[in-house]
């Protein structure tokens, strides 16, 4: 007799969608866009799901994605039908894309939603400064006066404009034409009658360049482009190459989200899949493009007028963006193909939106994983110009730290991860109207006040829930969820091992069983059609794994500098900008430092990369500093795993923070079985906002 053996049933498919990173298990014939509906992903559809809107466009991703333990096949989503050819014959659809109401899920898959199809687009916090620039620009331009040809004197067109432009100003009579523009040379001296404005690129390393060419002189004048290129967002600033001015600024997100949400996994993905590599180089550079098209077509600027473009990034952006496999990135020891300066056609990086003949400007890499970025940042901080000893922390989801004065500086990068950028927590999502950005929790009550992007008001004004984008609360952003655990901390409704207490330990009926732990609930809009929203302890686990690697970078930097302190510390990135220092310092991100000697840098990567696009003297500067500056390297540091462990709690298991707490004493509740957990807490911290040294109006 046979035994009947039942096989196994195979699991529901995977569906994970970038870049968000919500993930869950689907039956087999789901259509995508029902499943980002039940996962709350930001994947917008007005047609009711006939195929006739578009706005539901999604770019499936196929490969080997370790980090998320899934190998996606071509044949994860169903077959392309008759609707989504239908509407790519008559208003087109970009190859790779699917229409999220007609695909329906077929196996693990990896899902990108871009941009176009969120219905809360992502607002790119990497505004430009107010720095004034010192102007000593690469590309000038110059009106000529060019002798007409003789019979006698057989010279070409362009010698005598070489001869003029060298006897008018100066310009060295080596002197060549960028190929581009040589055809149209001729045509352009006679219809300006011999006196034409002729822009010269010279930016001293090699012979100058003629680079543009006019009849009459361009009323506009020149513009170029600072680029600063991250893992997560890709920020640009059009600038006036005359006055330094930003004319436009604009941000998308990288498109290499969809192969990985941190640099490893992008590293990973090339490694894993053949021709991963130049399929990450060809998404970032169409990005790129698009951008900067974008940003001239606002600006209202011909794009034959951008001859320049300055560019700051990661290593492993840096090598992706050139082309270059960056698997050597992802092994000791670390090494970069390239790390100097690197000077070129801006055609060469795909960059077809401005004129042929502009030139690009990648800034130097200071070692194999602190980039370019991390120079742009010491160029506008100057730490190397410091009397007193600054860390500068470029946050983001691969953090820079650069610690240093007049006497040396040292750098280092530690791998935070996606959590600060609202990824990888419950109800995260991008800086978006909508998105959760400030929030207070009363010590007394546990009640929580809220402000959203889009909005000026707080969630306890009269007049909130009309003025909301939108409509509702959407979820929350990096910033909020960095300040809701920070209140919880300070409201004692966490303990110092990150340890979210029961409803019993903290008197607070906002905190509600979750499985076998609690969550804290931020906003309930289940009422309304809109999401619940909580701090679960999955998020806090996030934030101090997070906050944990940026600490034990800082900290190890303090070992090689030979300090136990800092006298000051510079935020710089979207986070500069967005959380306070106090919210900041209670989590423990930054080292013990008194709260007045903490401030935002804003997007210094972007400031530093307007300044070696404005500034000739600023790219011998950032040049001569990225090898003047030590590299630490974390990942091979004995003590990094110690340092690590230690700032697993918040703030710190070892440092009291003392500076911390005489500015904002922190209660102790233990929410451990060994506890007591039952036991009503002690209400927490009193409302400091009116008690000497407690939170001022502004910081609140």
């Amino acid at each position: 007799m046979t035994e009947d053996v039942t096989p196994t049933p195979l699991p529901d498919p995977l569906v994970i969608f970038l870049p968000s990173g919500k993930r869950g298990r689907f039956a087999r014939g789901t259509p995508v866009l029902t499943a980002a509906r039940q996962l709350g992903v930001d994947l917008d559809s007005v047609c009711g799901g006939r195929g006739i809107c578009s706005r539901c466009q999604v770019a499936p991703a196929t490969g080997n994605f370790a980090k998320h333990g899934v190998t996606v096949t071509a044949d994860a989503l169903s077959p392309w039908n008759a609707v989504e050819e239908r509407y790519r014959a008559k208003r087109g659809l970009a190859h790779g894309r699917r229409l999220g109401c007609q695909a329906t899920v077929q196996g693990d898959v990896v899902i990108d939603v871009p941009p176009e199809s969120q219905m809360h687009r992502q607002i790119v916090r990497k505004s430009a400064g107010d720095r004034v620039m010192a102007m000593d620009p690469a590309t000038r331009l110059f009106v000529v006066d060019v002798a007409e040809p003789d019979m006698h004197d057989p010279s070409g067109d362009f010698d005598r404009l070489r001869a003029a432009l060298t006897a008018q100003w100066g310009v060295a009579d080596t002197l060549r034409c960028d190929p581009a523009l040589l055809p149209r040379l001729q045509g352009v001296l006679r219809k300006g009658g011999w006196q034409v404005a002729a822009a010269v690129f010279d930016d001293g390393t090699e012979a100058p360049r003629l680079v543009g060419l006019w009849p009459d002189l361009p009323a506009g004048g020149l513009y170029g482009l600072a680029i600063d290129l991250g893992s997560t967002t890709i920020a640009a600033h059009l600038c006036d190459l005359t006055a330094g001015s930003v004319v436009a600024s604009g941000g998308v997100m990288n498109p290499q989200i969809r192969f990985g949400e941190d640099l490893m996994s992008r590293v990973s993905y090339a490694m894993m899949n053949p021709g991963g590599a130049q399929e990450m180089t060809a998404a970032v550079r169409t990005a790129l493009d698009t951008l900067v098209r974008d940003l001239a077509a606002e600006a209202g600027i011909d794009p034959a007028l951008l001859v320049e473009v300055a560019l700051v990034c990661n290593p492993v952006m840096h090598h992706l963006l050139l082309g270059i496999d960056p698997v050597e990135l992802g092994q000791a020891p670390f090494a970069l193909a390239q790390s100097g300066a690197l000077r070129m056609a801006a055609r060469d990086l795909g960059l077809g939106a401005l004129a042929p003949t502009a030139r690009a400007y990648v800034l130097p890499c200071i070692a194999g994983h602190v980039g370019a970025d991390a120079a742009a940042v010491a160029l506008a901080e100057a730490p190397d110009r410091s009397d007193d000893l600054v860390l500068v922390v470029d946050v983001g989801t691969n953090a820079e730290l650069l610690l240093g004065d007049r006497s040396r500086v040292l750098a280092c990068s530690s791998p935070t991860g996606p959590a600060f950028e609202g990824a990888q927590i419950s109800a995260g999502q991008r800086a978006a109207p909508g998105a959760i950005e400030r929030v207070r929790i009363d010590p007394a009550t546990g009640a929580a006040r809220l402000r959203v992007i889009g909005s000026d008001l707080w969630s306890d004004d009269p007049g909130f829930d009309a003025g909301l984008p939108g409509g509702r609360i959407t979820g929350i952003c990096g910033s909020g969820i960095i300040e809701a655990v920070a209140e919880m901390r300070m409201a004692g409704l966490l303990d110092a091992s990150g340890l979210i207490g029961s409803p019993g330990a903290t008197g607070c009926d906002r905190i509600v069983p979750d499985g076998r732990t609690f969550s804290y609930v931020l906003h309930d809009g289940r009422a309304t059609g809109g999401p619940l929203i909580a701090v679960t302890q999955g998020d806090i686990r996030a934030i101090q794994l997070a906050k944990s690697a940026l600490y034990a970078g800082a900290r190890l930097l303090m070992d090689e500098f030979g300090t136990q302190g800092v006298d000051r510390v510079v935020l710089a990135g979207a986070f500069g900008a967005h959380i306070s220092p106090l919210h900041a310092m209670v989590l423990g991100m930054i080292p013990d430092c008194a709260l007045d000697k903490v401030r935002s840098a804003g997007n210094a990567a972007g400031t530093g990369a307007r300044m070696a696009l404005c500034s000739r003297a600023a790219r011998r500067q950032v040049e001569t500093l990225a090898t003047r500056i030590v590299k630490v390297e974390t990942a091979i540091a004995p003590r990094f795993q110690e340092h690590f462990v230690a700032a697993n709690a918040l703030p710190h298991a070892a440092d009291p923070f003392p500076l911390l707490r005489a500015h904002t004493p922190l209660p102790d509740p233990s929410f451990g079985a060994a506890a007591g957990g039952g036991r009503r807490r002690a209400r927490g911290r009193a409302n400091t906002s009116d008690t000497p040294g407690g939170r001022t109006q502004e910081q609140a």
